[in-house]
């Protein structure tokens, strides 16, 4: 299994697999030169795409992202770890049998988790030892879809609870990032805020420029 940088904040870009291949490799590449951290391939596959089609497109970003050492994790389908070379799994919910799910994957694997204000899936979180937290929405978003919004107090209590990395998503921009200030957090979990911009490049070290701002 490759190696990679291990996660501990910085800019999480979450990718969307439905829109044009070649566009998307692209945005990025971009944002990899930009200083991307950490990259999820969201499960919002294409009509009619099959497995195999699949399997492509994860060992291209793979292929591509692993030049710069950052880790590729996927939404929710974990049994594709076992076809590919996939650095971990992001879960939108706690699992119904994580331990079973290990040990028929066999391997090492990063894993995160989606939390909104139920501090029981921040304490899950810490006792099965994951690699990271990441809180949906901080912000009203379109992508961020039925995540309710996140308190900030509900972040400082996660704070108390966990010293995992904490990442906050859901409408973060640049503009807003500064309503952020006073909260322990290490990194942001961004989609629309890169692959939309004009340079994806330029977002992503706008966003890793803000957050050393706020979090040295």
């Amino acid at each position: 299994m490759r190696k990679y940088k291990p996660i501990t904040g910085g800019v999480y870009l979450v990718l969307d697999p439905s829109i044009d291949r070649a566009l998307l490799m692209q945005k990025v590449k971009d944002a990899l030169e930009g200083g991307a951290n950490v990259l999820q391939i969201w499960n919002n596959w294409p009509t009619g795409y099959t497995h195999s089609d699949k399997l492509s497109l994860i060992q291209e970003l793979v292929a591509l992202a692993y030049i710069y050492q950052v880790p590729v994790l996927i939404n929710e389908e974990w049994q594709l770890l076992k076809d590919t070379e996939l650095a971990g799994v992001h879960f939108d919910n706690t699992p119904a049998d994580f331990e079973t799910l290990k040990a028929e994957l066999n391997r090492d694997f990063m894993c995160g988790i989606t939390c909104s204000n139920d501090l029981e899936v921040v304490r899950w979180a810490d006792r099965h030892q994951l690699d990271y937290v990441s809180f949906c929405a901080v912000f009203p978003s379109p992508s961020a879809g039925s995540c309710e919004i996140v308190q900030p107090d509900t972040i400082r209590e996660a704070r108390e609870i966990t010293q995992r990395p904490l990442f906050l998503s859901g409408g973060i921009t640049t503009e807003n990032m500064g309503t952020l200030q006073g909260l322990d957090y290490d990194g942001v979990a961004v989609i629309s805020g890169i692959v939309n911009a004009a340079s994806a490049r330029d977002s992503t070290a706008a966003y890793k420029q803000i957050l050393n701002k706020y979090n040295q």
